[in-house]
């Protein structure tokens, strides 16, 4: 099984040690020191006290690499558009496409089955230029919950968490994501297909709609934004609001607000990835998790006063951010 790997970062790093130790076929796009040292070294994995190290392909240059079976997206959503052009040489007739990204992928309207089908968000996918060039019918949903990170170029940090939910826009358990969940298994990762990808999908979501920006706008972690009742009160209006949307497109969540908040609270002093980011002086991943909530909110015509205005906050503080 040939796997690309495109975004060799924390979690896509993590992803190729445990994928290329399974057996797996991989390569990884990356760039940078990161690159380098995974050229020069190998890609390191520190999991406890144990440490994992392969050796798979590493390039910047994916035209190297040639047609895979699976291209596992690992970048930022946002950065998605600006390499379509050079993801083309990886694609074959039958290569599937697999979002591990954060918030709603470009695919979503794909055999969907409302009034939106064959949709896309311009949010997320400026044009529709992911649905036109990578194309929705290659894609396979997965959410990621582990957290990692980058201890240094060439080394990963596995912190907790080990899930990747699966599954096919359509719901089916077709022979592509059946033959993918196995080869993350036997990586040590657990990947059950589900039926209905899209609910996972927004479970996770639902608390990135408002932890990340929030975070963003008071750095407080998610210990202090779930005890606080202000900024408590704050998440639970965006998430009301967030519910409230993804019901009217068929989604089901298995938890109720307060329990979701909770379950975030009890994470204990974590800073969101949008909090990190910005506290990196990098991109802050705003579309894909809270712009994209409002635009299907206006799809379905259901008003988000609250999603609004901490929109409207994060981003004035991501332009002030670009100018320091």
């Amino acid at each position: 099984m040939k796997i690309c790997i495109y975004g060799a970062g924390a979690i896509g790093g993590y992803l190729g040690v445990q994928l290329a130790r399974a057996g797996a076929d991989v390569s990884l796009v990356a760039r940078g020191a990161h690159l380098a040292a995974m050229k020069a070294n190998g890609l390191r994995l520190l999991i406890g006290d144990e440490e994992r190290v392969v050796h798979p392909r590493c390039t910047d240059n994916p035209a190297e690499l040639g047609p895979q079976d699976f291209v596992i997206i690992c970048l930022k959503a946002h950065s998605i558009t600006g390499v379509i052009d050079a993801m083309q040489p990886l694609l074959g007739p039958k290569t599937r496409i697999v979002t591990a990204v954060n918030g709603i992928p470009y695919w979503y309207f794909y055999k969907h089955g409302n009034e939106c089908e064959g949709s896309a968000l311009e949010s997320i996918d400026p044009g529709g230029r992911q649905w036109k060039e990578l194309g929705p019918e290659r894609a396979i949903g997965c959410v990621v919950y582990p957290a990692t990170e980058i201890e240094a170029p060439g080394v990963i940090r596995h912190v907790y968490g080990d899930r990747f939910p699966l599954g096919e826009p359509s719901g089916e358990k077709s022979a592509d994501v059946e033959a993918l969940s196995a080869m993350f298994v036997r990586a040590g990762l657990q990947a059950p297909v589900l039926e209905n990808i899209r609910d996972e999908i927004w479970l996770k979501l639902w608390g990135n709609v408002c932890f990340n920006p929030i975070s963003a706008l008071t750095h407080a972690t998610l210990d202090v934004i779930g005890s606080d009742p202000g900024t408590r009160a704050v998440a639970k209006s965006m998430m009301v609001e967030a519910q409230t949307i993804a019901e009217k497109f068929g989604i089901r969540f298995r938890v109720d607000v307060e329990r979701r908040i909770e379950g975030a609270r009890k994470v204990g002093a974590h800073k969101t990835s949008m909090l990190q980011d910005l506290e990196r002086s990098r991109p802050m991943e705003i579309d894909p998790l809270v712009t994209v909530v409002q635009e299907m909110g206006t799809l379905s015509k259901i008003p988000t006063p609250s999603i609004d205005i901490v929109l409207a906050l994060v981003a004035q503080r991501a332009k002030i951010a670009e100018l320091y």
